[in-house]
């Protein structure tokens, strides 16, 4: 009942805040965002300090602001909606929520691996989805892909979030699309079989397991590891200076990334805005912010990483459509079932 209670508040709050504003002469533009982080509400004043357009916020996660989108329809206050991973921006898309764009400076900025072929989402930021162990009790160089995790010697050692999270849908759906799904279905069934614990909590929890000694490997999105490397709490801090890190598949297709997007919904009251919003978050400031703030890898591939990011090295990323990655959701979520990843 209290998040039932908790998601009213937000809608209601919602109505209230649109209702000061948001026609299309106004001078703002509506988000509707999954992302919850400080330096995105320091680039939105940037952005208003720079164009006068007022930014207007509202913060859920993303099936809630899928299905309020849905549910408003053509009445809908929201001119952008920003969420995490291909497969929910593909499901937005494909409830004709969302509606192609077309912009020089998005199309420079952005490489055809980050966004929607039609234009429907542009990546704005990536993040590596990594192999981490423990520095003391796992020599570096055991593990080099992800289907080395399917390894019986790993059998009690492996921690991971629940499959019912996208990043981990999205990984396996890169399997079905690297080495079909049969052997991508082998390879959740030895996954689960090596669990140390049934999955729960977030990425930093399974790092924090490490160093409690609950197992010794885990699958992260990278840029957890900078934010606990820099977090003011000194559990989190010493936990993610006890493990190394691996880019997996470096020999063969690369490492599997996922990202963080925006798109112009389909009924957008302010779409010159909201285009004009995208190119200035797809651009140097908002793009440098990103990666030295929040440890994202910068989707404009002409921002150079920032001093963390370097010292991890170089890596070479799965150049895997996104898009595509997403249309392989639904045939990843059944295929993990099947192998009993809770």
């Amino acid at each position: 009942m209290l998040k039932l209670r908790s998601i009213v508040l937000v809608f209601f709050s919602s109505v209230v805040l649109f209702a000061c504003g948001g026609g299309s002469d106004e001078q703002v533009v509506n988000v509707y965002t999954h992302r919850h982080y400080e330096a995105d509400n320091e680039l939105y004043k940037k952005f208003t300090d720079e164009t006068g357009i007022e930014v207007n916020v509202i913060n859920a996660n993303a099936d809630e602001l899928i299905q309020r989108l849905e549910s408003e329809g053509a009445n809908s206050p929201a001119d952008i909606l920003i969420t995490v991973d291909g497969g929910r921006l593909n499901r937005a898309m494909d409830k004709g929520l969302l509606q192609p764009v077309q912009s020089e400076t998005l199309d420079q900025n952005i490489p055809e691996q980050f966004r929607e072929p039609s234009g429907h989402w542009y990546g704005m930021t990536y993040r590596a989805r990594i192999i981490v162990h423990s520095k003391d009790r796992l020599p570096a160089g055991q593990i080099l892909n992800y289907e080395d995790l399917a390894d019986p010697k790993w059998k009690g050692k492996i921690l991971v979030r629940s499959s019912e999270h996208v990043y981990n849908q999205s990984l396996t759906a890169s399997l079905i699309l690297a080495d079909g799904e049969e052997k991508a279905a082998a390879w959740a069934k030895g996954l689960v079989a090596n669990f140390a614990r049934s999955p729960k909590g977030n990425d930093r929890d399974q790092v924090k397991a490490i160093a409690a000694g609950e197992g010794d490997i885990a699958i992260v999105n990278s840029y957890y590891i900078g934010l606990m490397l820099h977090s003011e709490n000194e559990e989190e801090k010493k936990a993610a200076e006890g493990i190394t890190l691996v880019f997996p598949n470096q020999e063969n297709r690369g490492t599997h990334i996922n990202i963080s997007a925006a798109g112009v919904t389909r009924h957008a009251p302010n779409k010159e805005n909201a285009v004009r919003f995208l190119e200035f978050l797809s651009g140097a400031h908002a793009q440098e912010v990103f990666a030295g703030t929040n440890y994202e890898y910068p989707a404009n591939p002409a921002i150079p990483f920032p001093g963390l990011l370097q010292s991890w090295g170089d890596f070479k990323k799965d150049t895997a459509s996104i898009s595509l990655i997403g249309r392989n959701n639904e045939k990843a979520v059944l295929l993990m079932e099947a192998a009993g990843w809770k």
